[in-house]
């Protein structure tokens, strides 16, 4: 099974890029956006074989999930059952047989960790709600989860130190996720591997030096860390300031 994630910045704007372009070309099982900034009426998107959940914010042009799949749900469920994170259109979950697929935008603590207190309060929340999900079948969670959680993982670690996103209070509640029982893929098939980035400022001619950060994971139940195949990046993939990241994974439906 092959899935793809991407978080888009504007799916409207990324259509214009070559979305449909890749999204063809990969052929996944399921494709999980992030940071569509758009309600699903907002654009006519026609993907053949594929049913489309959404997950907008009330906030016109602001954050926003969507899952395209080839399979048949058994359930959806949008946000984190958790009142205080509804709106945003953040998550998305669907059920299948033999796992969940979850989608996610992880909150941006913002400059100067502006929304610090907020972004900990979800993943406080976040965790909970995939612990509860892992209880009764494993979990592939998926997303821009905003922060890179080691040194290995951005391009210039020293000099961003307590910046959003490198904030040791994220980088911790990266660490209490992992532990509670959930493997970073793309780690567990490289764990040494450098310069392996998933965002890039526009400024400063970043992706073009690969100055970036890896920001964007595909996490799946330590369960399932015997069926990960591939855990790929695509930083050739042009089209946000994002790439898409892969997972395939074996025997799953």
């Amino acid at each position: 099974m092959k899935i793809i994630s991407w978080n888009v910045n504007g799916l409207r704007a990324c259509l214009n890029k070559g979305f449909m372009d890749f999204f063809s070309a990969a052929d996944a099982d399921a494709v999980c956006i992030q940071e569509t900034k758009m309600q699903p009426e907002q654009a006519e998107i026609i993907l053949p074989g594929y049913k489309q959940y959404w997950n907008s914010a009330v906030k016109k042009g602001y954050s926003g999930t969507a899952i395209f799949t080839r399979m048949e749900p058994i359930s959806v469920n949008c946000d984190i059952n958790a009142e205080e994170h509804i709106g945003e259109g953040r998550s998305i979950t669907l059920e299948f047989e033999d796992f969940y697929l979850v989608t996610v935008y992880t909150p941006n603590a913002q400059r100067d960790l502006a929304r610090i207190d907020y972004r900990m309060s979800w993943e406080v929340a976040f965790r909970t709600y995939l612990k509860q999900l892992d209880e009764k079948k494993p979990v592939v969670v998926c997303g821009d989860m905003n922060v890179a959680h080691n040194e290995i993982d951005l391009k210039n670690p020293k000099s961003n130190v307590g910046n959003a996103g490198f904030s040791n209070e994220e980088r911790e509640k990266m660490t209490e996720l992992l532990a509670a029982g959930f493997t970073d893929s793309f780690r567990y098939l490289h764990p040494e591997e450098k310069d392996a980035y998933t965002w890039w400022s526009y400024m400063f001619h970043a992706r073009d030096k690969n100055v970036g950060w890896r920001i964007d994971y595909f996490l799946v139940s330590d369960g399932l860390k015997d069926k990960i195949e591939e855990s790929s990046i695509h930083p050739e993939v042009m089209g946000s300031d994002h790439c898409p990241i892969e997972i395939v994974l074996s025997n799953l439906k």
